[in-house]
This record gives structure tokens, sequence and C-alpha cells, in this order.
């Protein structure tokens, strides 16, 4: 998809999630979710994202590592960010080992060299495909973060990427 496209995409998806929800009774429930409308996702989910979106090749247990990060998420940041996407790549066996680096910046340095991780040519995270690990610079540790279909996760999800200077989008080849 061409990035004007994205974007007009993910403008009326936004514009559609900031709506308020009213109830039968016409009041307000501060929900957006819709029992009468919600169904289960089935079927392929490489279909839409995964391995062969965006023109990139990658190990498909990227997206198990988002998944399993997703799962484990709180509402709002513990600074565990780091901690919590190197756990979920070892356990979705894309790394051999845990990541050994402290700071959340030299992720990316690490991931290339330890562990086969190749960044890939992204300007914007939302670029990035699912999978994906985000690697931000700025004051203090940096932020790491991994792209999910909802948005980004470390040890919190976001449906917006990190305010901080990104650094890098490290894919593990297939």
């Amino acid at each position: 998809m061409k990035k004007t496209t994205l974007l007009a995409f993910w403008m009326l998806i936004s514009g559609l999630l900031s709506a308020p929800s009213v109830q039968a009774g016409g009041g307000y429930n501060g929900s957006l979710y819709d029992s009468s409308r919600a169904f289960s996702v089935v079927g392929n989910p490489f279909v839409n994202f995964g391995p062969k979106s965006f023109k990139f090749r990658y190990d498909r247990r990227m997206i198990r590592a988002a998944e399993i990060a997703a799962e484990r998420a709180h509402r709002h940041s513990r600074r565990e960010c780091w901690r919590s996407v190197k756990t979920a790549l070892v356990e979705a066996q894309v790394v051999a080992s845990r990541p050994g680096t402290e700071y959340a910046r030299e992720a990316g340095i690490e991931l290339r060299a330890r562990y086969g991780f190749k960044e890939i040519s992204v300007q914007s995270p939302y670029d990035a495909p699912v999978g994906a690990v985000l690697v931000y610079g700025g004051r203090g540790a940096g932020h790491v973060e991994i792209r999910t279909e909802r948005g980004f996760v470390s040890d919190f999800e976001s449906p917006i990427p990190s305010a901080r200077p990104l650094i890098g989008v490290y894919l593990k080849p297939s």
C-alpha cells in the first residue's frame, strides 16, 4: 500500500475509534465495545500481516513474540520495556539466549551483532511490519517496543509509538 493510502486508512480508523459510544438508553458508557458486533478472528493471521507483508521476509516467530508481549502488557509503563521485549523474544524462540544489554537504546546493536537481526529502512514506526522490534534513543535508557496489529507493545501496549527519536527498526530474516 502507498503511504497516502495507509495514512487515509489510519485517519479513518482513528476517527471511528474516537467517536463516543452510546448505550441503548442514549447515555455514554465510556466504551467503544459493542458485544452484538464483536467477532473472533479466524483463519490465517499472516494473510494481511506477517512475514511477507510490507515487502520484507522475516521469521514468523517475530509475530509470536509480539503476541506474547501483548498478552503480558500492563495498562501503563513500568519502565521495563527492554526486559519485556527480551522475554517475549526468548519465549517465542526468536533468540536462543536472553540478550545481555542493559539499556533499551543498545538493543539494536546487540540484536544485529549477536542474533542475526537486520535493520530495515523504515522512517516511521507506523510503516514497520507486525513483529518488528523498534528501538528509540533520547534521554535515559531509551525505549524498545514491538509492532503489533493494534499498535506497539513492550511492558505496556499503546496504539501510538513512542515519542522518542527512532534509532532503528529490526527484523530477523527467515
